[in-house]
């Protein structure tokens, strides 16, 4: 029985340090649906699709010097070849994939 216990008890030890590691960041699923195959899964813009719409990387000084405020216009409203995804994506999936784009520019 308390064999049993400890064993439990390792289990949940090893899944509460094992959780935060698989756990994907707010907006990381809209992103690859929807944003990653101009952009790219690493916001490199490497792709061909990237580079034939001469899209910046997210990495350019330009692109970290945006304000969430310009990132959320530009997804919202569509900017030079970009869609615009009003409609298509709620203010909070549009808020989540600008936070997950900020952790492509680290």
């Amino acid at each position: 029985m308390m064999q049993g216990m400890r064993m439990a008890a390792v289990i949940l030890l090893a899944a509460s340090f094992a959780g935060p590691a698989f756990a994907q960041a707010p907006g990381a699923d809209t992103y690859k649906a929807k944003c990653a195959m101009c952009h790219g899964a690493d916001g490199l813009a490497a792709t061909p699709m990237a580079k034939n719409l001469k899209v910046l990387s997210f990495k350019d000084p330009a692109m970290v010097a945006a304000s969430d405020a310009q990132f959320i216009a530009s997804t919202t409203n569509g900017k030079n070849k970009m869609p615009a995804y009003k409609g298509k994506l709620t203010d909070a999936q549009i808020k989540d994939v600008i936070s997950y784009i900020r952790t492509l520019q680290k």
